[in-house]
């Protein structure tokens, strides 16, 4: 393959051309064939054409998970263009934000939402396109033949944001060759994902972990991807999954928990006899959720970690082999190190910043010189923010570098303080954060507690009891916060920072 080949004419054709009438998409009721996914990315390859749109230009994409979302990203990236997509769940200001720092010359977005305001007040966005779930009015009325663009070696390819746990998303662009690397490693060698798989990510398109699972991993491959274009609650997941009935599905954390609590062995409603293989991502899977899955549905569930940054993911658990706990061992393909806070490595068992290498990765932020400074170091490492122990190969995850807490000689991970707090009947969901108390950092835990549970007084006192039973004395929590719910991102991740500002 040439260095500067259009990776979406590559991968259309090659599918078109070996399995033409296999579906490439399922949503709902509807089914897009490889042929016609080709077909209509090359139309909308000539809209956006059409409309002044050029090889280079950010065209940010506002779409539920649906065949028009798909086909907008191949289309926009068959121009060389720089397909962005971001989560429909933003607010007009958070859109106009985006639209101004990517520079984006055009907007693709569901007929209702806030990013059309958005568009209105930020200059340079000359082509608006509302669009429905299978693309926009007049869409039909374009060629299907379109001569694919070169990329060029120093513009985006395609871009994505991060999910903003720590505040502002940035922007993370990837060349178009980037699309491939999800496929070598990660889900050839290790997921061994084939022709015959259908794929279903809860994860949606605006993320990275859904970018991949929904697309680079059954387009390398020739398989089939279900789309989802509504909110993924447990019961319209397990819907879902009845109905198009596949072989690898891809979720985070906070879903598994919803779904596990509402799965009914040998139900029709919640049959999972298809799936092979469950994949974790997101954040870290508690040790208990991975062996509660496992052991009520009996299908195997890794867990692994990823970023944007990467757009893959680089350490992960085999099948066969998976260690609850655990996320994994290094994906082929990829270098990983541990070092301290001078750079410096560490040894196995000993809590170090995680550091990977691999092809694939960004080389800078969009328009944050400051912030690549501090991530992407010399020699192609990437700083990925988490902390980590290894033993034997394995690494464990110990919370972000920016959430473990030092309390007095002794570094505390919030998460081992949340999963032993998630073993308490009275414990929904929880989170760590860190507490000044006389200038001194003590770890307070927030907590959603179960219904049937009355939030009070008593019940907190009751947490911390439990909490000195099953914890040493520095990682037990000095107050615990009663909460309706927690700070989250849209792709799950709990807001530390905002829990810190309370």
């Amino acid at each position: 393959m040439s260095e500067h080949a259009n990776i979406a004419a590559r991968l259309l054709n090659r599918n078109r051309n070996r399995c033409p009438h296999k579906a490439a998409y399922l949503c709902g009721d509807d089914t897009l064939t490889h042929l016609a996914l080709a077909a209509e990315a090359a139309r909308f390859a000539n809209l956006l054409r059409g409309r002044g749109v050029m090889p280079g230009d950010r065209v940010l994409l506002v779409l539920p998970d649906s065949f028009a979302a798909v086909k907008a990203f191949l289309g926009t990236m068959l121009l060389s263009a720089c397909p962005t997509p971001v989560s429909t769940l933003l607010s007009a200001e958070e859109y106009a934000f985006v639209l101004a720092d990517s520079g984006a010359r055009a907007l693709i977005c569901a007929e209702e939402s806030p990013a059309l305001d958005a568009a209105r007040a930020v200059p340079g966005v000359d082509c608006v396109l509302p669009c429905g779930l299978d693309g926009p009015w007049g869409l039909a009325d374009f060629s299907t033949g379109f001569e694919a663009a070169p990329p060029s070696p120093d513009g985006p390819g395609f871009m994505l944001y991060s999910s903003g746990s720590t505040g502002r998303p940035k922007g993370v662009p990837h060349a178009q060759a980037d699309l491939l690397v999800p496929g070598k490693g990660w889900g050839g060698l290790v997921l061994g994902v084939r022709a015959d798989d259908v794929i279903f990510s809860a994860s949606k398109l605006s993320f990275a972990y859904g970018l991949e699972s929904s697309v680079s991993l059954p387009l390398d491959a020739g398989a089939t991807a279900v789309l989802m274009p509504g909110k993924p609650g447990p019961y319209e997941l397990f819907e879902t999954i009845a109905r198009h009935r596949p072989s690898l599905f891809f979720c985070v954390p906070t879903l598994y928990s919803m779904l596990l609590r509402a799965y009914e062995p040998n139900a029709a409603e919640t049959d999972l006899s298809s799936v092979r293989l469950c994949f974790s991502a997101g954040e870290a899977l508690p040790e208990g959720l991975c062996r509660q899955w496992t052991r009520a549905t009996g299908v195997e569930i890794l867990d692994g970690i990823g970023s944007t940054e990467a757009c893959n993911v680089f350490i992960s658990n085999r099948p066969g082999q998976a260690l609850c706990g655990s996320s994994g061992q290094v994906v082929p393909g990829y270098e990983a190190r541990l070092v301290d806070d001078d750079g410096e490595g560490v040894s196995d068992g000993t809590p170090g910043n995680l550091h990977v290498r691999g092809e694939g990765i960004c080389s800078a932020y969009w328009n944050r010189p400051g912030k690549t400074a501090e991530t992407m170091l010399a020699d192609g490492w990437l700083a990925t923010g988490d902390v980590y122990v290894r033993d034997k190969g394995f690494y464990f995850h110990k919370g972000r570098s920016d959430d473990m807490l030092k309390i007095g000689a002794h570094w505390v991970s919030p998460v081992q303080v949340e999963e032993a707090l998630r073993e308490h009947p009275a414990v929904l969901d929880c989170a760590v954060a860190a507490l000044a108390v006389e200038g001194l950092v003590r770890p307070c835990a927030h907590v959603v507690p179960r219904p049937g549970f009355e939030a009070g007084p008593k019940l907190a006192a009751e947490l911390l009891r439990f909490a000195r039973r099953s914890l040493p004395p520095p990682q037990c929590p000095v107050r615990v916060v009663l909460v309706d719910e927690l700070p989250k991102t849209a792709t799950g991740k709990v807001q530390r920072f905002r829990l810190r500002q309370l």
